[in-house]
């Protein structure tokens, strides 16, 4: 391996066998005259391959035992949620919690808007990023905020998509909480988040969300259309309720729900309605 640009005694950028680009994490990997080639592969303690050269440039500003915290938590998401991900995200992290730090020692804290939604709209990340955070709070002598935690599982999220917009992630997730706010104004009823039913509600929101943003919804299935019907008999106020949510997203997406959408909808809708109704009815 070539040991070909220095950014710190520790961080250096370097090519292997092949001529790709990396980024190296070793003990003194940066501090010998450059270029050099590097023999004892072992005294590499991190590689990074296909970095943006914006998260390169920053590389020298960011302490180097939080970006290794970061990739301690990129690498458990990539492990936990057996996706492709972004290979930026430990520096996108690190830069992010490298403000936070910031922030937190300066006495200013942020407040996020979307912290019940994302717990409950997406679980998994969220533990990732909690258990990721108190190791990390640990290992840099710091205590950052709640709203942190919310946020890198934000960047998690974002990392797992196809655009990598941090925005459209944030507009899905503001919009799966509107979803579930029509149907608790249908029916004038509190949905109780934690509950299991409204736990597989959001996630099909979640999913009829992201396939209708990539230009993927699911496909009508002639099989279900008579099982449809018959729901939509059986349960005419989730149907309507369905129905609505569908012409508000036509109306304003321009997404068509197909009918195979519609019924697992009235299905998740049914189920959280009947839970949150009782409870009404038990107080």
């Amino acid at each position: 391996m070539q040991i070909v640009k220095k950014i710190n005694n520790n961080v250096a950028l370097a090519r292997d066998g092949r001529g790709n680009e990396l980024v190296v994490f070793g003990k003194g990997v940066g501090f010998p005259a450059m270029p050099y080639e590097l023999d004892d592969l072992d005294r590499i303690q991190r590689t990074f391959y296909n970095v943006s050269k914006r998260y390169i440039d920053l590389l020298p500003d960011l302490p180097e035992a939080l970006m290794l915290a970061a990739d301690d938590i990129a690498e458990e998401a990539r492990d936990e949620l057996d996706c492709e991900l972004n290979p930026n995200l430990p520096f996108i992290l690190a830069d992010h919690l490298n403000f936070a730090i910031q922030r937190t020692r300066q006495g200013v804290a942020l407040q996020n808007p979307l912290s019940y939604d994302v717990k409950h709209l997406y679980p998994k990340e969220y533990q990732i990023a909690a258990c990721g955070m108190r190791e990390l709070c640990s290992k840099m002598g710091v205590q950052l905020p709640e709203s942190e935690t919310v946020s890198v599982a934000l960047h998690l999220i974002n990392a797992e998509g196809k655009a990598g917009d941090m925005h459209d992630t944030l507009a899905n997730v503001q919009l799966i909480a509107q979803l579930s706010e029509m149907v608790e104004d249908y029916f004038h009823i509190q949905i109780d988040r934690d509950s299991f039913n409204y736990s597989r509600l959001a996630m099909h929101m979640r999913y009829l969300v992201q396939r209708m943003s990539e230009g993927s919804p699911m496909p009508e299935d002639p099989a279900t259309r008579e099982l449809f019907r018959t729901v939509k008999m059986e349960y005419p106020q989730d149907y309507d309720c369905t129905r609505r949510i569908a012409d508000w997203l036509a109306k304003n997406r321009g997404w068509h729900c197909s009918s195979e959408e519609q019924l697992y909808l009235v299905m998740h809708i049914h189920r959280v309605r009947v839970s949150a109704q009782g409870s009404q009815d038990e107080d």
